[in-house]
């Protein structure tokens, strides 16, 4: 991995550290916020849900527009813009305890991840050029080292105040601003994108080819989202859940570089997608089959899905971020990755609340429900490819595997 880094230029080595410190950040402070409001601050059950909501609406809704504000002034300002907002969210939850404040502070945190996040894929699919698949990989890496970090951390410093949590993690990301401000270089696109707010969205929503595979994969990231919502509820148990959250984080970054690798030489972009959206979906056969087995397989049969669902998102991830780029045909690819994180973001929270109206009453037919979300998102994205020729536009990597003889299997 250590080989692999230091094989990117440093504005992508950078911005890899950077999504490790964001995570670290993020998730040092916020599984431990819905405690501190309802213990701490003994608010109300309906608050706690709203200052929570608010962080999710202002994120996943203003996407779009984090993204076309990184292709009309640059990736750069939108980095460090985003570091430098969640810094000051962060910081304010700790300090205030009236729910409007807490709001603002919330919508602070949530409207940072919406401007950093599209400018720093589209930064770093700009910056890798062939080696984007490669690159995405080693970036979800360090993501996922941040996420097994990060509430390890959260945990210890919870031991001596909620506050100090704040203060820590608001550091967090005022040092990412100054390492932004004074390290990253600015992307060398060829020119600026031009033209309006207005156009800017026509140009992606008239992109049929890129909103139907928005749409399609929008079901991976009502998968992967069950992490957080329905495993949990199916343990039950705090110490089991902790447990869960390791176990994915330890698989992507043990398999993320050797299973891309590996897809990469056998599959192009689009089969290596249908067939972890596949993964994804036989994810939940373990927790339909326990059902049948008894209670005493539950915490089995949900780490079994863990492990599954996690290896469906690793081999997915890679080829999905370097296939928004290619429908992107190279424009406005921070709007169209806005929009990516805009449609998936809708889908979670259609999704949750099908997956939680079955849970409340019949749980077991939950699972037959989410792996058949799965599957018809692999048959989704399979049709966009076969019928439409819609994911034909290939990496050039892909290319080159077709057209070599070296890469014919024997």
């Amino acid at each position: 991995m250590w080989r692999r880094f230091r094989s990117f230029d440093r504005a992508v080595q950078l911005l890899m550290l950077n999504q490790l410190a964001i995570n670290v950040g993020f998730y040092m402070l916020m599984p431990y916020l819905a405690g501190h409001l309802s213990q701490g601050l003994g608010m109300a059950a309906w608050a706690v849900g709203l200052v929570l909501g608010m962080r999710n609406l202002s994120q996943q809704g203003l996407f779009l527009f984090g993204g076309t504000i990184a292709d009309r002034f640059g990736y750069r300002p939108a980095i460090i813009a985003g570091c430098l907002l969640r810094t000051a969210g962060f910081g304010l939850l700790g300090f205030v305890d009236a729910l409007p404040a807490l709001l603002v502070a919330s919508a602070m945190t949530g409207s940072a991840g919406a401007l950093f996040n599209p400018a720093v894929r589209a930064y770093i699919a700009h910056e890798a050029g062939e080696r984007r698949v490669e690159a995405f990989a080693l970036f979800n890496v360090f993501g996922q080292a941040g996420i097994l970090l990060g509430p390890l951390i959260g945990l210890g410093l919870m031991a001596v105040d909620f506050r100090l949590v704040c203060v820590v993690a608001a550091a967090v990301f005022a040092v990412l601003t100054v390492m932004q401000v004074l390290t990253l270089p600015p992307c060398r696109r060829a020119a600026a994108e031009q033209g309006g707010v207005l156009s800017g969205w026509r140009v992606v929503v008239t992109n049929r080819a890129f909103v139907l595979f928005a749409v399609a994969m929008a079901g991976a990231y009502v998968l992967s989202f069950q992490v957080y919502l329905a495993l949990p509820l199916e343990l039950g148990d705090a110490g089991a859940v902790g447990l869960l959250f390791a176990v994915s984080a330890v698989v992507a970054i043990a398999g993320q570089l050797r299973i891309t690798d590996w897809a990469r030489r056998r599959w192009s972009a689009e089969q290596a997608i249908v067939r972890g959206l596949a993964l994804m979906a036989v994810a939940f056969v373990p927790l339909i089959l326990y059902g049948f087995a008894g209670p005493g397989l539950r915490v089995p049969a949900v780490l079994a899905c863990t492990v599954l669902l996690t290896l469906g998102t690793v081999l997915t991830y890679p080829f999905e971020m370097d296939t928004v780029v290619a429908l992107s045909g190279g424009r406005r690819v921070a709007t169209h990755y806005g929009f990516y994180n805009t449609v998936a973001g809708v889908g979670i929270a259609l999704g949750n609340l099908l997956v939680g109206r079955v849970l409340d009453s019949a749980a077991p037919l939950a699972w037959l429900v989410l792996a058949g979300v799965g599957a018809a998102s692999g048959v989704a994205v399979w049709l966009l490819h076969h019928a439409e020729g819609a994911l034909s536009r290939h990496p050039p990597w892909a290319r080159r595997r077709r057209t070599s003889p070296a890469s014919t299997r024997s």
